[in-house]
């Protein structure tokens, strides 16, 4: 699974955002689950920046986003991630190396045989 959230940041506030970008990837990468994360700012756009982070399952993902310091640090910044599209995602295809592996759809297995979404 795949989260990632675009944020518009004003260069005023590049240097607090980038130490809360970093307090966010601390305890989400220490989280069971997590494959790693990234912070990085558009080359074209200093203004923009991106928040993506690599979970091994949904549980993963969820159960990273309970822990107490997690809430008080990560969550209120995520909250302030742009709303105009999604941020999470199913990793369809991973590369390392020259070698592409496919995974599992996470979205064909909810699928009712009518075509419709089965409860999660």
């Amino acid at each position: 699974m795949l989260l990632m959230c675009r944020f518009d940041v004003p260069p005023a506030d590049a240097d607090a955002f980038l130490a809360r970008g970093r307090r966010a990837l601390e305890l989400l990468t220490a989280a069971p689950g997590c494959l790693g994360g990234e912070l990085g700012r558009a080359i074209e756009e200093p203004g923009r920046w991106v928040l993506q982070v690599r979970f091994a399952s949904v549980d993963g993902y969820r159960r990273a986003l309970s822990p107490f310091p997690v809430r008080e640090h990560v969550v209120p910044l995520l909250a302030e991630a742009l709303a105009d599209e999604p941020a999470t995602f199913e990793t369809l295809a991973s590369g390392a190396g020259g070698a592409v592996t496919a995974h599992e759809s996470l979205l064909a297995s909810s699928q009712d045989p009518a075509g419709g979404s089965a409860p999660v």
